[in-house]
């Protein structure tokens, strides 16, 4: 169990705009993700050091984003003006997740611009839906080389998570304590005023600690 990714919704100027402006903030430029037929979102990310990513995700006008738990959770964060959504804890096997959960992973997708798929499993979105402070799981079927983090220089990398809500909370959801996923990012809780979740986003670049 590792902390994966995080996720940040796009504002009203659309996910092309969005990324520009974070993009510009950080000093670099996010890449086309793709689009996740599935749940009815599309995404841009920026690879990270230690097999991490940032997405900035979009919701499509398209039936699936309103039947889909994930195009649900980018809707209504982006209907908030945008922001930080959550993140994400991958896992070797997704099985004892749904055991301990009681429902089944869906399958998830995307097309990279050069025609590659990928392909996981996720669960846990409604637990995010309900909880922002909770992450949601995720199993990769495809190849290391074709994680999100492949290509990534090592000049950028998560630095801080800042959450409000309870690591107690969390860990309990998790099945094990909160640090397993997070042993090498450092971790801010503080208490909610208002909706738990993510307050901000500490990455280092090479410019410096960036905060967003």
């Amino acid at each position: 169990m590792r902390l994966d990714h995080v996720s940040f919704a796009a504002g009203p100027d659309g996910l092309a705009s969005t990324a520009q402006r974070i993009g510009g903030l950080l000093g670099t430029d996010f890449v086309t993700g793709g689009v996740h037929p599935r749940f009815g979102t599309r995404n841009m990310i920026l690879p990270l050091a230690g097999d991490t990513y940032m997405e900035i995700v979009e919701v499509l006008d398209h039936p699936a984003s309103d039947k889909a738990p994930f195009g649900q959770a980018v809707r209504a964060r982006s209907a908030l003006g945008g922001g930080w959504m959550g993140w994400v804890v991958s896992v070797d096997d997704i099985a004892p997740v749904e055991e301990r959960l009681g429902r089944e992973a869906v399958k998830g997708n995307r097309h990279r611009p050069d025609g590659t798929e990928l392909l996981w499993q996720q669960i846990g979105v409604n637990g995010l839906l309900n909880d922002p402070q909770l992450p949601y799981f995720i199993h990769w079927q495809t190849a290391d080389d074709l994680h999100p983090s492949h290509g990534a220089t090592g000049e950028y990398s998560l630095a801080c998570l800042e959450i409000a809500g309870d690591p107690q909370r969390v860990s309990e959801w998790l099945g094990e304590t909160v640090e397993a996923p997070l042993e090498d990012i450092k971790v801010e809780w503080v208490a909610p005023n208002g909706t738990p979740g993510i307050v901000a986003v500490q990455l280092q670049t090479p410019h410096g600690l960036v905060r967003i």
